[in-house]
């Protein structure tokens, strides 16, 4: 198989679990969101801060809330409805403009494990405290046998040597598949996977919830409604 063949199939092995709206992720998400309709059935009247999210998060959700405030490092993809706002800014150090608003819900999907070690993660959930009195934050689980970012199993476990070994050379790693171990190491220490006692020590007056997949925990949520 050549290069681009590899690339190919790791593509569409790739969508099949994440990209496609049939796919396992897609799945899991809408089961997640009704789940949050359920902590928060007034949702459709609430102002939401989401810390690191994505337009698309919302464009493709079963219902919506009145304004959607998203704060993000990147520029959006696609193009945002006029329910919501973007903002380039980054969750760990709030804009000035944002230092003294309160929302309704402080949102956040799959984003703690990536602002990069506990000093950043305590000023994310710092944040996330700030902006509301109700949160949902959701981060994928460390002990979940098959990695979130990776597609590939106990990568998280594997020494760093390794994992980085791996991520220039499978094709479902994350993203665009770095070329060499060079451009592969800052993309895997990008991610650190949450655990229960992490989660709970950031948010220790939250509920915790576990979503599941054939039976085993896969992802963490805080909430506090």
């Amino acid at each position: 198989m050549t290069a681009g063949q590899d690339q190919d199939l790791g593509r569409r092995i790739r969508q099949r679990f994440i990209g496609r709206p049939d796919s396992v992720n897609t799945k899991l998400r809408t089961r997640r969101f009704h789940l949050l309709l359920e902590r928060f059935p007034g949702l459709a009247d609430m102002e939401v801060i989401d810390l690191g999210g994505s337009v698309r998060t919302w464009t493709r959700a079963p219902a919506r809330p009145a304004h959607v405030h998203l704060l993000n490092l990147e520029p959006p993809v696609d193009d945002a409805p006029d329910w919501i706002t973007v903002q380039l800014g980054d969750a760990c150090d709030l804009p000035r403009n944002l230092a003294h608003r309160r929302f309704d819900l402080a949102f956040s999907n799959s984003v703690i494990e990536h602002v990069g070690g506990h000093e950043m993660r305590r000023r994310f959930a710092a944040s996330v405290h700030q902006l509301s009195e109700r949160h949902w934050v959701q981060a994928p689980y460390q002990y979940f046998p098959l990695e979130p970012h990776w597609l590939f199993p106990l990568f998280q476990f594997l020494p760093l040597p390794l994992r980085t070994a791996v991520a220039a050379r499978w094709p479902l790693s994350w993203g665009t598949r770095p070329r060499t171990r060079a451009e592969a190491l800052p993309k895997v220490l990008e991610i650190e996977l949450m655990t229960r006692t992490l989660m709970r020590y950031y948010f220790p007056d939250s509920d915790h919830l576990s979503e599941r997949l054939f039976g085993l925990r896969k992802s963490l949520i805080a909430v506090r409604d």
